[in-house]
Parts: C-alpha cells; structure tokens; sequence
C-alpha cells in the first residue's frame, strides 16, 4: 500500500473481547480504529477511536460503516455478506474476504469445503429434518450441528439414540461420526496478500464439559514433532486453499489411533490464541494486524511455557460482574490478567481471560489450576 499503517483506518465488526484486543495492539502502530457492534456498552466502545452502536447483520448499517475505514475485519462470523462483497466490488480491503467468511458462516458448506480439498475430517451428511436424522447412514451416538450460528458450544448436541431425535435442532443441520478423541488442539496460521504464511505452535486444549468451552489451553504442546508438523502442514493448506488473508484458526482432534481430523474454522483471532500475548514473540492480533496490512509475519515462537485458562462466569450468578479471588491469583508469579470489561456476568460467559507463563511446564499447569479453583466471576 502506498500510504503508511499509521495513516489507515481500520474498520472492526464487532466489539467484543476479541475486537478489544486487536484494538490494544493496534494502538502500537498508532492505528486509527472503527468499530460496530450492535451493544451500546461493548468491550471496544472506550477505546476504539470510532464507535458505532448499530447491527453488524444489517446490510446498510455494515455498508455505510465500512465507507468510513480503509480496510475492514471481523471478530465474528455472524456479519452480513452482501454489504462486504459490495465494499470490496468498490475497491475496499476486507480481510477475511467476504467468500471465505460466507463459507465459513455454514458449518455445513464448511465440511463440504473440507472433503472437496481432501482435508480429513470426520465422516458427516447434511440433514435437514429429523426424518433425516434418523435415516442416516451414520450410526448412533452422533454429534449433531446446526448448520448457522452455533458458537462457545451453542448449537452442538449429542444425538446417542432414535428417542434424543424428538429433542434436536431444527432446520439445516449436519451430524458428524462420534470422534473417539485423545484430546483436542488448535493451530492458528496466517496469511498476507503476498501469500506469506506461517503457524503459531500446536497447543492442547482442555474443556468444561457442560459449557462445551476451552477451560485450559497448553503451549506448546508435548506431541511427537511428527504429529505437531503433520498439523501445521494442514493448517497451512487449508489456509492456502482459502486463498485466505488473515488469522485462520484450525481446530483439530488427535485420534487415539494417531490421527488428525480437522474439526472447525475461525477466519480471525481466536480463543485458542491468547496466550501468545505474553507466551510468544509475536502475539495472534499482532500477527492477524501484520497480516491484513501485507507486513512481514513476526516470529511466532513460543517463549515460554503458557497456560490459559478461561475466566468464566459462575453457574446461579445474573447481574453486575464482581471477581472474588484477584488480588489472591495476582500474588503469583507469571500470571496474566486480562478481564473484558463486560459489566454484566452469566452462567458459562466469558469475562476474561489468565494466562500463566513459566519456565516449567508442570509448574504452570499447578499455578492455572489453583487459578481455576480461586478465582470467581459471582454477581
């Protein structure tokens, strides 16, 4: 680009704790930030330049926001397509692009997307009533996903029989083959205009079981390198096969039989990404801001043994967010704090997140756990 990073404006849909973050490191490049989101008190809204309370599916209210930034991202999928595909016919970058999003916006085009690129994933078949269901071909138990709008473990549900039908989703659905998994990890890759591309190392994630959210995260892995190269290499394919500008975050599940399986796309930063704030030489929203503005990708190494650990609301608490516990986890040493700035807290929300670095391992999983069991978001 002719014009320098630090005379652009970057236009972000959405407003939230991954649009806050991006934000914070954009303030080093002197960036100029506009942000849409559809809540008056969003985590951006006091530190963005520009802040505009409006909808982010709404095709005049996306057009007419992106008019005002030179270059516009997302920090969620839920956006409306047809006011990006027009900006981007009018010479605006919007990155991701607006095909990869809108393939990415269908869990069920996705895996289309997926066994079309020879990308290995678990066998599914898309369905659209319960009459499908349960004339599959894929046995009980499986997993059953809407198609649109699922999210931190919305819109996910294990179908084990013929009975638990009468209780699923409705509409576009797809169901997948039951993974008998060994555990779940992520890599996240980028992408710049000039075709650059490198991958943040494999990290391991750990569930809530009833939320169906990242409780911890691991980096880097302990994998053989053979299996931690093998998910790097798909990820990077997938992201060349997108053609994709960007942070493109790659979930993925080991089998216990050694195998990798892609399970879901993120086109942006992405939970499974935080601890490279202090856990890595370059963070993911450094990376992604490096990547739409075609910059050389920084080092993506790890530094450190990182762990992080999601601060989420406590079950039986509605109301205004207080954190018990703080000053007692912030007495340790390594850890990281960062809250979203969401005043108001619910069972399973995600109000922010600790990350703990250390130079022993085991070390770091002690401290994250003891985190875990001290630290509360209550009402």
């Amino acid at each position: 680009m002719a014009k320098q990073i630090s005379d652009l404006k970057l236009g972000i849909l959405g407003g939230g704790q991954l649009g806050r973050m991006l934000i914070q490191e954009a303030i080093n490049y002197n960036l100029t930030t506009l942000i849409l989101d559809p809540d008056n008190e969003a985590p951006c809204k006091h530190i963005a330049n520009y802040f505009e309370c409006g909808s982010i599916t709404d095709f005049d209210t996306v057009y007419n926001f992106g008019k005002k930034a030179d270059i516009i991202t997302i920090e969620i999928e839920k956006v409306n397509i047809e006011a990006l595909e027009q900006l981007e016919k009018e010479g605006k970058h919007v990155y991701p692009q607006s095909r990869v999003i809108r393939l990415i916006q269908d869990k069920g085009v996705q895996k289309q997307f997926f066994k079309e690129n020879d990308i290995p994933t678990a066998p599914f078949q898309l369905v659209n009533s319960q009459e499908d269901m349960l004339n599959s071909s894929i046995p009980f138990p499986y997993i059953l996903k809407q198609r649109k709008d699922g999210y931190d473990g919305k819109g996910v549900m294990k179908i084990n029989n013929a009975a638990d039908v009468e209780n699923a989703f409705e509409g576009p659905c797809l169901i997948e083959e039951l993974v008998d998994f060994e555990k779940e990890i992520a890599v996240i890759v980028a992408r710049n205009p000039n075709g650059d591309v490198k991958t943040f190392p494999m990290v391991e994630m750990e569930f809530n079981a009833e939320a169906n959210l990242v409780e911890f995260l691991i980096s880097p892995s302990t994998y053989p390198e053979a299996i931690q190269e093998r998910a790097e290499v798909i990820a990077k394919n997938i992201a060349s096969s997108l053609n994709i500008t960007g942070l493109l975050a790659v979930e993925m599940f080991i089998t216990r039989d050694g195998n990798i399986l892609v399970n879901e796309l993120a086109p942006r930063p992405h939970n499974s990404g935080h601890h490279t704030i202090e856990g890595n030489y370059v963070s993911q929203f450094e990376q992604h801001l490096r990547a739409i503005f075609n910059l050389p990708l920084g080092d993506t190494r790890a530094i450190n043994n990182a762990v992080m650990i999601n601060l989420l609301g406590e079950k039986n608490h509605n109301g205004v967010a207080k954190y018990h516990g703080l000053e007692k986890i912030m007495a340790i040493d390594g850890v990281y704090v960062h809250l979203y700035g969401k005043k108001y807290t619910k069972p399973f929300r995600k109000m922010g997140h600790i990350t703990v670095v250390d130079q022993n391992r085991e070390s770091a999983i002690e401290k994250a756990n003891y985190i875990k069991n001290t630290l509360k978001v209550i009402s």
